[in-house]
């Protein structure tokens, strides 16, 4: 039991009833959850108002309420909280809650349209290999030193982020690397907390289902560097058009990376095959596992974040020589009858185009390429024409099919790829709405020295149709089919 005013600290307030020196036994936004003393946030959601849903929270036992609009009838011994954002606050009552785990630990952000993944994950992976206690929060798993925990969203609620934080703080981690989406920005998931560093990846179209229009996307990226204190590093892609935007308002120090531009930190590309790629990064050689210029990227902002928080080069080059690809990301193997197949999260204009210039730069002239890919449903459709240009542009054979549809109509995603496709590229594209069928498809056109690459679902095991998950994975099925072919 915490007293409620204790729990508001930093909360802008904008009136009270009744008193907040109650104690309250717990914190809550889902109306079903809550229980005796809890003090139940009314969070107004993308699909529904938590306002509505006041009473049954109190039906349920909550003593206090914390809302943007105090209902019109108040019960006694009930204390009510008008506040100006009720998000917000939620974020900022959760790290009280827990007593503000992030300030025990160094925590790092990693915001952008791509590589936010591979790039927290894989600097969890290298201190975790130099010998340090590590936490990651990132859309493919939660974990806290050694234990791992399934997660659904990039950026989780703001209780569950400072619920694995606390738990961090008690393990002994000393650092957390953390995916910061523009939703979790938005809805203010990560008010409260305190970051050590953030990192910027790059940034294209996406979430536009969302944010309405880039700029709006963009700007929400930026919040996050505008929050960092000034004892704080704000690491930036310089040869991304928006990279020095992102970080000219912050108090942090400001510190940039780049393979083109002049930076603090510079790379280049020396040899790439499909097993890896050779960089220089500084004025040091180093061999990775991961290829493609978005991943030279990806490792020198690990590089620089490395070496912003105080690990030594030699330490560094030797334990990114050794990192492993990320699962979806790249994914890869090639199979008996010499068909290599990828798998990538690329559900992005920007990331399918960046992955397939890679997959066309290793190509020795003879190989086809064949791309099969989807678009989600209920997401940005302007990208949709986008993608499947891209897709039959860059590669010799496309097939359209489902990526998770939904609740739309899979048939009318695919026709939404189609328009973007260009007269003369309409004879290399198929359209299979079954995504088995289409990655068996693909496999039975290929032939030896052929690449497959399927795109948009990357690690996840799952596909979501009309409100129904079923089990669906990608590299174990296209592994399956072409075995069974062989």
């Amino acid at each position: 039991m915490k007293p409620l005013k204790d729990l508001l600290f930093g909360v802008s307030i904008n009136a009270v009833s009744g008193s907040t020196a109650i104690r309250v036994g717990g914190l809550c936004f889902d109306s079903r959850s809550a229980g005796r003393d809890d003090a139940f946030v009314a969070v107004r959601g993308t699909q529904a108002d938590g306002h509505r849903f006041i009473d049954k929270a109190l039906e349920g036992g909550a003593s206090a309420v914390i809302c943007e609009t105090l209902p019109e009838d108040l019960r006694d011994g009930v204390t009510y909280v008008e506040v100006t954002d009720t998000q917000e606050a939620l974020a900022v009552m959760a790290s009280n809650f827990y007593g503000n785990p992030s300030a025990n630990l160094k925590l790092v952000g990693v915001t952008g349209t791509n590589g936010k993944t591979t790039v927290s994950s894989l600097l969890f992976d290298l201190f975790r290999q130099a010998g340090y206690k590590v936490g990651l929060l990132s859309t493919i798993r939660i974990v806290v030193g050694d234990t791992v925990y399934p997660t659904t969203h990039t950026t989780p609620d703001a209780l569950t982020i400072n619920k694995y934080l606390a738990e961090m703080s008690r393990e002994g981690v000393e650092f957390c690397f953390m995916e910061v989406s523009s939703h979790g920005i938005a809805q203010g998931r990560i008010a409260g907390l305190h970051f050590q560093g953030a990192i910027f990846t790059n940034l294209s179209h996406d979430h536009l289902d969302y944010h309405k229009t880039f700029a709006e996307y963009r700007d929400t990226k930026k919040r996050l560097f505008d929050g960092l204190p000034a004892a704080s590093f704000a690491l930036t892609n310089a040869d991304d058009k928006n990279g020095l935007f992102m970080i000219q308002n912050t108090r942090a120090r400001k510190v940039t990376y780049a393979l083109k531009s002049y930076a603090d930190y510079r790379a280049q590309i020396l040899e790439q095959q499909i097993d890896g790629q050779l960089l220089k990064i500084q004025e040091s050689e180093v061999w990775t596992k991961l290829i493609g210029a978005f991943n030279a990227y990806n490792i020198l902002a690990i590089y620089a974040t490395a070496r912003l928080l105080g690990l030594e080069q030699l330490e560094i080059l030797k334990l990114l020589s050794g990192l492993q690809t990320v699962d979806g990301r790249f994914q890869y193997f090639v199979s008996k009858q010499r068909i290599t197949a990828i798998v990538d999260y690329a559900h992005t204009p920007d990331a399918l185009k960046n992955v397939l210039v890679t997959i066309n730069a290793l190509r020795t002239g003879n190989e086809s390429v064949i791309t099969v890919v989807g678009c989600g449903g209920d997401r940005d459709k302007s990208k949709r024409p986008v993608m499947g240009h891209i897709a039959s542009e860059m590669s010799n054979t496309a097939i359209f099919t489902s990526d998770n549809p939904r609740s739309e109509d899979p048939a009318a995603i695919i026709a939404e790829m189609e328009k973007g496709v260009e007269a003369q590229n309409t004879r290399k594209v198929l359209s299979i709405e079954d995504r088995e069928q289409a990655i068996r498809a693909a496999c039975k056109l290929a032939a030896g020295g052929d690449i497959i690459l399927i795109a948009g679902k990357g690690h996840e095991t799952y596909q979501e149709t009309r409100g129904v998950r079923r089990d669906f994975d990608d590299f174990k099925i296209v592994r399956e089919i072409l075995e069974e072919l062989a």
